[in-house]
């Protein structure tokens, strides 16, 4: 069966270890153009080094994958009812008296140059609980679009992600032009921070496939990809962005706790201490969704 647009796909040169769905084949059908499916990553391949998966196969490979997206979920829940009872011990005076209070999590933009993984992001968003405004732009266009953005949705924490690769016979490690997209999200780091220069005014994470994490951090981002040059998966960027606007604004975030959830870690993942986003107030009578 011939390669189509479309498939889901592996490399044998890789050992079939990342799945990728086939996103353009070249004209006369020798090379392709391919995007991960689960990774932030983007990549080129001869169509003779792919191998179609199989509906049992992918099933299986989608269920493995599915497990440790629970367990992630599942810590992050975890972790934030422990974060949430030391509040509510707090507001109510050690539980002396019985106030009623709301909270104001920091509010997310999130802009991914990927349309399938922004759906995934904002459904993870919502059931975090996390206020966000999610917008598809390319990240070639990042840069000229970010301060727009930033006028209207008035974010707390800004997300800047999508496809991004290491491609090693174009430079070495240092070198930006040799990263599909780091340019393109440095770039936009630095409008966005020519508009709100502290870091604890606008956290912002940028990032994805073996990015040039040096050059975002240098350029201003709190958190970015990937020190190891490693693939990052793509709920990562809301692991890290939920953890910061889920976090009293008393309380720093240290860089080990708002990786320690996500799917791949520090290999691909770091950033610098970070103040927390949410607030805590009272009193409050009936439905906090008015807030």
């Amino acid at each position: 069966m011939s390669i189509q647009t479309g498939d889901i796909v592996a490399r044998r040169s890789y050992g079939c270890d990342v799945l990728f769905r086939v996103v353009r084949i070249s004209d006369d059908r020798t090379e392709a153009e391919l995007s991960g499916e689960e990774l932030r990553l983007l990549a080129d391949s001869p169509v003779d080094d792919l191998v179609a998966i199989d509906r049992e196969e992918l099933k299986e490979r989608r269920k493995k994958i599915k497990q440790k997206e629970a367990d992630s979920y599942r810590l992050f829940r975890q972790d934030y009812q422990l974060l949430k009872m030391k509040r509510e011990y707090t507001a109510t005076g050690g539980y002396t008296r019985e106030d009623l209070y709301f909270e104001l999590p920091g509010r997310v933009l999130h802009i991914d140059g990927d349309p399938n993984y922004l759906k995934k992001c904002l459904e993870l968003y919502e059931k975090l609980g996390v206020p966000v405004y999610g917008h598809y732009v390319k990240e070639s266009d990042m840069p000229r679009e970010v301060g727009n953005w930033i006028k209207k949705v008035r974010p707390n924490i800004l997300v800047l992600t999508g496809h991004d690769a290491y491609m090693k016979n174009k430079g070495k490690k240092t070198d930006l032009n040799a990263y599909r997209h780091s340019r393109d999200f440095v770039s936009a780091v630095k409008e966005a921070r020519s508009a709100i220069p502290h870091l604890d005014d606008l956290v912002i994470f940028a990032g994805a496939c073996q990015s040039y994490f040096e050059a975002l951090i240098r350029s201003g981002a709190n958190y970015a990809s990937s020190p190891a040059r490693v693939n990052i998966h793509a709920l990562d960027p809301v692991y890290i962005a939920s953890k910061v606007s889920m976090s009293s604004f008393m309380d720093r975030v240290t860089v080990w706790e708002a990786l320690r959830n996500t799917l791949t870690g520090e290999k691909g993942l770091g950033g610098v201490e970070t103040k927390g986003l949410l607030r805590t107030g009272m009193p409050i009578e009936g439905d906090q969704s008015d807030l």
